[in-house]
């Protein structure tokens, strides 16, 4: 089966993890991708720990099935010896802040000149204009700023670290996917690109679609108050004996009514509670179990209930390993070969070969001299 993005040529300017995350889902697709890197670094990923031989191993996951160039986007002969990619490209990445991409004659409308298909897609953390557009910033800042944080904070009222870089993902990579799909879609009517501004801040608060609901009404969501935040016993997590972790979200009445029961409580006398209360009954009556009688005791009925593990132990799942989540493969430039990282994508969208390399620093810089031959 062709890959649906076969043919398609992107150039990436992004370093780290939003940029580079959305052209590795362009890359799984089928997409040819050129990774645009400092001739002395390259992206400052390959430089994070830990290390697959000189590069970081979260550089080969991010980075697997791509060509690397190296090259100085400040010399006199950068926008030169890239005009011809410029000309075949169909999507260009870039993660900078504002302006950045202007200075070095590489912003979109001049390229738009040169290449009126062309996609541009710009990812940022406050977007491309705004008072706080050219603020430096990372995930950590995005998610306080936009409300998210302050919603994880405990009964001492101190937010927590996410234990995710939501912004990055959920905020950056995944629009900006979404975005140059659908660019592309528009192209194919109209003949011509556009400029994408995906600023992660933005989109965080189509997360919190709950809290701005209730906000609508008046009713802005509250520490620890609120039912996916802690202030309903329906969604908790409770501690057993052998002080393992048991994830209990039976919103549903159904489910709240099998689970009570199985815990050996009473639903009408819960009902009458104050929901702390109801939270402590239930704590009482997990931690009087091991999490190994409560997986028994749970096994086989509709509860929503789930045990608290670690990513190794997940890793290893029956279910995650029967789905075919880790059968890809990346090669990292030392020869290492480890698992791929699993990607939101269909398994017929994505390529054909099951193990693909990650690209050395300036692997690929024959290509442009390729490009200027012709």
């Amino acid at each position: 089966m062709t890959q649906p993005l076969a043919g398609v040529k992107v150039l990436d300017f992004s370093t780290l993890l939003p940029g580079p995350l959305c052209s590795l889902l362009l890359a799984e697709a089928g997409a040819d991708v050129i990774k645009l890197e400092r001739p002395d670094l390259g992206d400052e990923m390959r430089t994070y720990d830990p290390k697959l031989g000189e590069d970081s191993a979260n550089f080969v996951l991010l980075n697997r099935g791509k060509q690397s160039i190296a090259i100085d986007l400040k010399s006199e002969s950068a926008l030169a010896q890239l005009t011809p990619a410029i000309e075949e490209a169909d999507i260009l990445i870039e993660q900078f802040r504002p302006g950045v991409m202007e200075r070095l004659g590489l912003g979109y409308t001049a390229l738009a000149q040169t290449n009126p298909r062309l996609i541009y897609c710009s990812i940022t953390g406050f977007g491309q204009r705004g008072a706080r557009s050219r603020e430096a910033a990372h995930d950590l800042n995005y998610v306080a700023a936009t409300g998210m944080l302050a919603l994880t904070s405990g009964g001492d009222g101190a937010p927590s670290l996410p234990p995710a870089l939501i912004a990055d993902i959920a905020g950056g990579a995944y629009p900006a996917m979404i975005n140059i799909l659908l660019a592309l879609m528009q192209r194919e009517r109209t003949g011509r690109g556009l400029h994408i501004d995906v600023a992660m801040a933005d989109n965080l608060f189509t997360l919190q679609y709950w809290g701005l609901a209730s906000g609508a009404l008046g009713v802005w969501p509250g520490t620890g108050t609120n039912l996916v935040t802690g202030g309903s016993p329906r969604y908790q997590i409770y501690r057993t004996a052998d002080d393992a972790f048991l994830a209990a979200a039976p919103l549903e009445d159904k489910f709240w009514e099998a689970f009570v029961g199985i815990i050996g409580l009473d639903v009408s006398t819960l009902s009458r509670m104050p929901p702390s209360a109801a939270v402590e009954a239930i704590a009482t009556a997990i931690a009087a179990h091991t999490a190994a009688y409560w997986e028994d005791r749970f096994a086989g009925r509709d509860v929503c209930v789930t045990r608290v593990v670690d990513l190794r132990d997940a890793l290893h799942t029956a279910h995650f390993q029967e789905r075919g989540l880790f059968k890809y493969a990346v090669v990292a430039p030392d020869g290492t070969e480890v698992s791929a990282l699993p990607v939101p994508l269909n398994e017929e969208f994505r390529h054909a070969c099951r193990v693909r390399r990650a690209p050395v620093l300036g692997e690929h810089n024959s290509l442009l001299e390729r490009h200027s031959a012709s």
